[in-house]
């Protein structure tokens, strides 16, 4: 089934660049209503009825499973884990999308805002479109004291000030007649607090030459799927039906790779 509730108004949350949208809902075991607060969609609206449950409709503002959700679709609000509340596509306008699910593994696969992948259980709930209050960041801060007013509203983390600027008694790399370090900028993972500072437990420092590495580590995993896959000698008409058609000059060979690198 669905509950169903009533946007009753939309907030703004200090320290929070998308907008909140207050949904009531009446208790569906006591003579009560419980308000509830949502990370607003584009679109959603005071007095819209939102409905929360397996057999809700696909449109904006519902949260359903990602098991009911097809693929494609554009949501936000994405649990990792069963009944979390959400954890991926939370600021504004930000969203995922489905990509791919697993029917015998009960997974389903989504693309992140910042184009990675991940597999997440599919009972995990998601919201239908994107989280209202994009383009907050398109507007430039002209002067330090809107940055000042925006962090103020969050945490202490700005202004920062350089380690190499302060004096010995305030930090490590303090102190000098220049600005430089004057000790390896590397430390233990076991050094005392006021001395843990810098590449903490690093396990090399300097540039990166080459920057293959990862692309030599998935091409390696290919190869050794690819193997796998020769020993069971996996038919290509078992495969599910909507993996079956080729694309255009692309052998059976591509197709699986396509698959496996999907």
């Amino acid at each position: 089934g669905y509950l169903r509730g009533v946007v009753k108004e939309l907030v703004h949350d200090p320290g929070r660049g998308a907008p909140l949208a207050k949904v009531i809902f009446r208790d569906p075991y006591h003579y009560k209503h419980r308000t509830e607060f949502f990370v607003a969609a584009e679109g959603m609206y005071s007095g819209q009825y939102v409905f929360v449950g397996k057999k809700a409709a696909l449109a904006i503002g519902n949260v359903l499973p990602l098991a009911e959700i097809p693929d494609g679709t554009i949501v936000c609000n994405v649990e990792g884990a069963l009944n979390d509340k959400g954890q991926f596509a939370r600021a504004s306008g930000t969203s995922a999308i489905v990509i791919g699910r697993s029917e015998d593994s009960g997974k389903v696969r989504i693309r992140l805002p910042s184009g990675d992948r991940k597999t997440v259980p599919a009972e995990c709930r998601a919201m239908i479109g994107v989280v209202a209050g994009g383009g907050r960041v398109d507007k430039p801060i002209m002067k330090a004291g809107v940055q000042w007013h925006k962090y103020h509203a969050k945490r202490h983390i700005w202004p920062r000030v350089r380690p190499v600027a302060m004096n010995p008694v305030d930090h490590r790399f303090g102190g000098g007649n220049h600005q430089h370090l004057g000790r390896p900028a590397t430390i233990s993972r076991f050094a005392p607090p006021g001395r843990k500072v810098g590449k903490i437990a690093a396990r090399r420092t300097g540039l990166v030459r080459g920057g293959k590495g990862e692309k030599k580590i998935e091409l390696q995993d290919l190869k050794q799927q690819l193997r796998l896959l020769w020993k069971i000698k996996i038919k290509y008409h078992q495969l599910p039906v909507s993996y079956t058609h080729l694309r255009a000059h692309e052998t059976s060979l591509h197709l699986v790779c396509r698959l496996l690198l999907e």
